[in-house]
């Protein structure tokens, strides 16, 4: 037997006696925390945590927190206050109640979370979860515990050894990180602050992951990193690798059908990675590239390091490689110094690319960013008439693009149930909801979908006649080789 197998051996034994206790999960923010939310999930699993979505019912709580929006902390400390409430109710009855903040806001409020909210037992950074058991531990003594160390590498070999475990079935899309962190320091950001300079896991990290996900019933994989294309991973011989590489080698595994990346940076859209949405069919065709201003003078004190033009330049260099892509952005409205023209470059802006989706946001200020010391600050009243005038914009796109999908008959991933009876929810290539009548057994299928209708927040088909999974296995074969639940 070897090390690794005696290893899984004593885990499953601890998983076996280890006493059946619940946690509730709150996760907010990014895909990342999405990501690092099932990752805690299944560090607590051996400790004999299964998941509760009823918070009255779990002996551990943790709040998974996101700082880049507006009034992130507040909102933290408000849910911590109802939490105090369930946790004082459950002490009537002589059931203890955990509770730990964990993510960007714990990295950056620290040892303030604990004094603010003394309901609180454990503090943790985005760096530190993996140490989860132990820091569990240390609580438990009374101790109130806040980690907030910066330890990837720790991380990520956590993440390998969690890769190496047996296989479990596994929803049909699922996210892996490949890089965290920034080195891009842009003065509206509080990242590079609580996630730390950017680090990057070994092609063999990464394909070992994502090999275990194809195998467990994964068919298509976003790739995530605060600035994913600044991914520079190394090699089993010590050579450096870019994203698009990565993503040549990822489209080689067996029953890895679909591949994603968020989130990217103009200045690390490299050639390879291009050339990557040329050439290869699993790369979906959507990329989501935010530029955040229109305006010169606003990128500058942003400290995006990019101009304008740059950008246009490169939206032609993708289009040309993949006409049909659609492309999301971000976009910050009232950064400090914004005048009337500054906005209405923006505008501008996203007139010329035709976005299909976007998301935007008044400018908030960040304790210990750069912008947040800057003067000029932009009066509330005219930040929210821009964002109302730009989200219009988008909108009209966002309808305009959907629309030009009526009557194509295009690939679609079948993920889960819909609302109704009969009804599943797929995505598009270009990352739309679709919602057709299709029976259960379809889900985690790749099939061909006719749209026939453009709803607001979604697109609906219906199933081309002689439905079948578009590898070629029948519906017989997919029901046989199904895991079980």
């Amino acid at each position: 037997m070897t090390h690794r197998q005696e290893t899984e051996v004593v885990a499953d034994k601890a998983q076996q006696t280890a006493p059946k206790r619940k946690v509730f999960m709150r996760t907010y923010g990014c895909q990342m925390n999405v990501y690092d939310s099932e990752r805690m999930n299944d560090v607590l699993g051996p400790q004999g945590y299964s998941a509760t979505e009823n918070l009255e019912d779990a002996d551990l709580v943790i709040l998974n927190t996101c700082h880049i929006r507006e009034k992130a902390a507040e909102k933290v400390y408000s849910e911590l206050g109802r939490i105090r409430k369930v946790k004082e109710e459950r002490a009537l009855s002589g059931k203890d109640m955990m509770v730990g903040v964990a993510g960007c806001v714990a990295q950056a409020e620290g040892e303030e979370i604990s004094r603010r909210a003394p309901i609180v037992d454990l503090v943790f950074g985005p760096q530190s979860y993996h140490r989860l058991p132990k820091l569990l531990d240390e609580a438990k003594t009374g101790k109130k515990v806040v980690e907030t160390e910066f330890d990837i590498d720790a991380k990520f070999e956590h993440l390998s050894e969690h890769a190496a475990k047996p296989v479990m079935k596994r929803p049909p899309a699922a996210f892996l990180t490949v890089q965290e962190g920034c080195d891009k320091f842009c003065t509206f950001c509080v990242v590079p602050y609580t996630r730390g300079a950017e680090v990057s896991r070994s092609v063999q990290q990464i394909v070992e992951e994502a090999e275990r996900m194809a195998a467990s019933g994964v068919r298509e994989v976003t790739l995530l990193g605060q600035n994913v294309n600044a991914w520079h991973g190394e090699d089993a011989d010590g050579k450096t690798w870019g994203l698009g590489r990565l993503l040549y080698r990822l489209s080689e595994i067996d029953g890895l059908d679909r591949l994603r990346y968020t989130t990217s940076h103009p200045r690390d859209m490299d050639d390879e990675l291009i050339e990557a949405h040329r050439d290869l069919k699993t790369v979906m065709p959507y990329l989501h590239l935010p530029v955040q201003s229109g305006s010169d003078k606003i990128l500058a004190a942003m400290n995006r390091k990019h101009t304008r033009d740059e950008y246009f330049r490169l939206i032609d260099r993708i289009r040309n490689a993949a006409p049909d892509i659609a492309l999301s952005c971000d976009f910050i409205v009232g950064f400090p110094g914004e005048t009337d023209q500054d906005f209405e470059d923006t505008m501008d802006l996203i007139r010329r690319v035709e976005y299909g989706s976007a998301f935007s946001f008044k400018y908030s200020q960040r304790p210990g960013t750069p912008g947040a010391t800057m003067g000029d600050q932009v009066p509330e009243d005219v930040k929210s008439a821009r964002l109302a005038e730009l989200q219009e914009l988008v909108a009209a796109q966002t309808k305009a693009f959907n629309a030009s999908r009526l009557g194509m008959t295009c690939d679609v991933l079948l993920e889960r149930k819909g609302r109704n009876p009969g009804q599943l929810v797929g995505k598009s290539p270009w990352l739309q909801a679709v919602q057709l009548d299709a029976p259960e057994e379809l889900i985690g299928t790749i099939q061909a979908v006719e749209i026939v209708k453009i709803g607001s927040n979604s697109l609906f088909g219906r199933l081309n006649a002689g439905h079948h999974d578009l590898n070629g296995s029948s519906q017989d074969a997919i029901k046989e080789a199904a895991f079980d639940a």
